[in-house]
């Protein structure tokens, strides 16, 4: 199993430099609906990708924030997506999300996922993605929910660049 942590591990910084942006590894996963999610189909808008697991507190506490970000910030380009990383997949997150109906598409991720993004050893991981496709900022464990929504906001003011 993996840690479930209620603090961050580290403070939350700032957001990278633009040029020090790695792009996000791009992945195309099933959702709830039964609809194809496909990360780089979201260029252009901030992405905000969420690893969870069902038996995560401070998963629990953070999905409402990014619920309310969703509600939001949807129509300057912001959209969330949920990575579940619970091992039994749907068994687990099916009756989770009858409880809790989370307005953004949550998808299972898998082991090869999870290594594609430099291997996740603890729950929350939530990173931002800018509108090229880049990750600016990844939180591990749970982040003051203002810290959250003022990064967003920072990076829903930068323009993409046109070039690849």
């Amino acid at each position: 199993g993996f840690l479930c942590l209620l603090l961050p591990v580290q403070s939350p910084g700032d957001i990278a430099t633009v040029s020090a942006r790695k792009a996000a590894p791009d992945f195309s996963l099933v959702d709830s609906q039964d609809i194809r999610i496909k990360l780089s189909a979201y260029r252009g808008k901030v992405v905000l990708l969420d690893f969870w697991e069902t038996f995560c507190g401070g998963c629990m506490i953070e999905i409402p924030w990014y619920m309310e970000f969703q509600n939001k910030y949807k129509d300057d380009g912001f959209a969330a997506i949920g990575v579940s990383m619970d091992d039994d997949g749907w068994k687990s997150v099916k009756p989770f999300l009858k409880k809790m109906p989370v307005n953004y598409p949550i998808v299972i991720g898998n082991q090869d996922l999870a290594n594609r993004y430099g291997g996740i050893t603890s729950f929350p991981l939530t990173l931002l993605i800018d509108r090229n496709g880049k990750i600016a900022e990844s939180h591990a464990g749970m982040v003051d929910k203002s810290t959250f929504e003022n990064e967003i906001k920072t990076l829903l003011q930068e323009k993409p660049t046109s070039n690849r």
